[in-house]
């Protein structure tokens, strides 16, 4: 399934397209819209999309000032975009790799998870703004590069395809460093506090981008499909009382279901350390169903 804007193809704007497999709403169609993506790419449920797909919604969009791909790092999503990026006549494409998952040790290997949907945001809003493609796609990998996203569950979820839960955990137990495709954890640990947890997940990924006092972040707080917005905004508080402690200024900081794993019962944490630029990215206005509107 290809979802495009419908004003599409703008004539002189650089176009956005990204994608991956279904199960992860409103991740990627739910951020289609003017001030973001330009056309979303569905496949099967937790399988990447066709080069032919890709390629549809790379000629339904192409404006004349070129096309940059989003791609998470997943081999699958990686191989497809690029084939198709390859098959594209005619048009100017380009890409960038998400890669924000800190649960992976090696850089190259990790995972692109929620940190994806701020690479939509920023990007979307410089492309908007009449910047190039060789503009939209450096500031993209600066955000790429600033971003790190942890998550947890206390459950795990079932791909309809299987019928049955990809993992499973004991009531006291809860997997740290998850993937958004049902993927088990990098550790297995005794269930805690909503505070607790989020501290966890904060410790982690500040240390991974190394964040000092003084720095400022955007933190994203992202459900994993079956998790109350009250929890959510539990972990929010608690996250924005870290960052104080530390001496790091809190941008903004939003809660909600960005990038699902059906009804996985858990949470993400993405923090991105933002500049002057990406924060007037952030700000600047945008029409999708999906992301929150930033004041």
């Amino acid at each position: 399934m290809v979802v495009v804007r419908a004003d599409s193809p703008i004539k002189g704007k650089v176009a956005l397209v990204s994608g991956g497999g279904s199960g992860h709403e409103p991740l990627h169609s739910g951020y289609v819209g003017w001030g973001m993506l330009d056309a979303a790419v569905a496949g099967a449920v937790f399988t990447s999309p066709t080069p032919d797909q890709i390629l549809a919604a790379i000629n339904s969009v192409d404006g004349g000032k070129g096309v940059l791909l989003v791609i998470k790092n997943y081999s699958g999503d990686v191989m497809n975009f690029k084939l198709a990026e390859q098959l594209a006549s005619g048009v100017e494409v380009s890409h960038v790799i998400v890669n924000d998952d800190v649960a992976i040790k090696s850089r190259e290997s990790r995972r692109g998870v929620a940190g994806t949907v701020l690479v939509h945001k920023i990007a979307g809003a410089k492309a908007e703004s009449g910047a190039s493609l060789d503009e939209v796609k450096k500031l993209a990998e600066r955000v790429i590069a600033n971003v790190g996203s942890l998550g947890v569950a206390l459950s795990s979820c079932t791909n309809p395809t299987v019928g049955k839960p990809i993992f499973s955990l004991g009531e006291d137990e809860m997997e740290i460093g998850i993937g958004i495709h049902g993927e088990r954890g990098v550790e297995r640990a005794e269930l805690q506090s909503a505070d607790r947890v989020a501290e966890l997940l904060y410790r982690k990924v500040s240390d991974d981008l190394g964040l000092k006092r003084g720095e400022e972040v955007f933190a994203l707080v992202n459900g994993m499909g079956g998790t109350p917005l009250m929890e959510l905004l539990i972990v929010v508080r608690k996250v924005s009382e870290l960052l104080e402690q530390d001496g790091v200024q809190k941008f903004r900081a939003v809660a909600g279901n960005f990038v699902t794993s059906l009804e996985m019962a858990g949470f993400s944490l993405s923090l991105l350390k933002v500049d002057d630029e990406m924060k007037e990215m952030l700000l600047a206005p945008q029409t999708t169903p999906a992301f929150p509107v930033l004041i």
